[in-house]
């Protein structure tokens, strides 16, 4: 099976920090469905922007879609076919409306007017958040961020979805939705969290990052809280 995801032997160290990643492995096919959990400051969020090349490693092979990205250009195409949707909603959403956040990464790929926003309508149906098209995004609640920002990404298609702690101040049923939300897509989905309930809801296997490696926990503490 091709993977679309393959890291080999990631390190990586903040400056004048002691090394934050120390010799991961880690590996995505399409179809698949991951969690990852592990204590703060473990370099989980780290992880996912070395996927998507925000963050250079020190050492090791980033592999995406069967070719070694290395320099900024490598992770252009990168971008276009993995969506991140950060742990902070406010660090995604920057415009004036609802509409007009969805519309950005789509107009970032050369789509005309019209059919961006065609495309901003179809996602918003589908996630059923049509009344906050015209919303001030400023004026949203946590968890109507939340959505939205994954909204923002899932408009670009993508063929993977990271998700960083995605339920993170969500009521019940905020998090009910997108768990709905979530089991009803194709991507192959990564998930940073700490809830336990939401990983066995979503996602088939789970990963910890504990001492710098990713390891596979005994099957007793499978989705156990952390």
């Amino acid at each position: 099976m091709d993977k679309l995801i393959d890291l080999q032997d990631i390190h990586f160290a903040y400056p004048a920090h002691e090394g934050t990643l120390k010799g991961v492995n880690f590996s995505l096919n399409a179809g698949e469905r991951i969690a990852i959990t592990g204590p703060n400051g473990a370099g989980k969020s780290t992880l996912f922007h070395i996927m998507v090349g925000l963050n250079k490693p020190n050492q090791g092979r980033v592999m995406a879609f069967g070719a070694e990205r290395k320099i900024e250009a490598d992770f252009k195409d990168v971008r276009r076919r993995i969506g991140l949707v950060f742990q902070d909603p406010d660090d995604q959403l920057f415009c004036p409306t609802v509409a007009e956040d969805i519309a950005f990464g789509v107009f970032n790929l050369g789509h005309k007017k019209d059919a961006a926003m065609e495309m901003v309508d179809r996602t918003l149906t589908h996630l059923r958040l049509n009344h906050l098209r015209d919303r001030a995004t400023h004026n949203l609640s946590g968890g109507e961020k939340r959505l939205v920002s994954l909204a923002c990404v899932l408009v670009m298609e993508p063929e993977i979805l990271l998700l960083d702690e995605p339920t993170n101040a969500l009521d019940e049923e905020t998090q009910e939705r997108l768990i709905e939300i979530l089991n009803n897509l194709p991507q192959a989905l990564v998930i940073i969290s700490h809830d336990s309930h939401f990983r066995r809801k979503v996602t088939t296997s789970y990963l910890s990052l504990e001492n710098g490696i990713l390891v596979k926990p005994a099957p007793k503490c499978l989705h156990a809280a952390k």
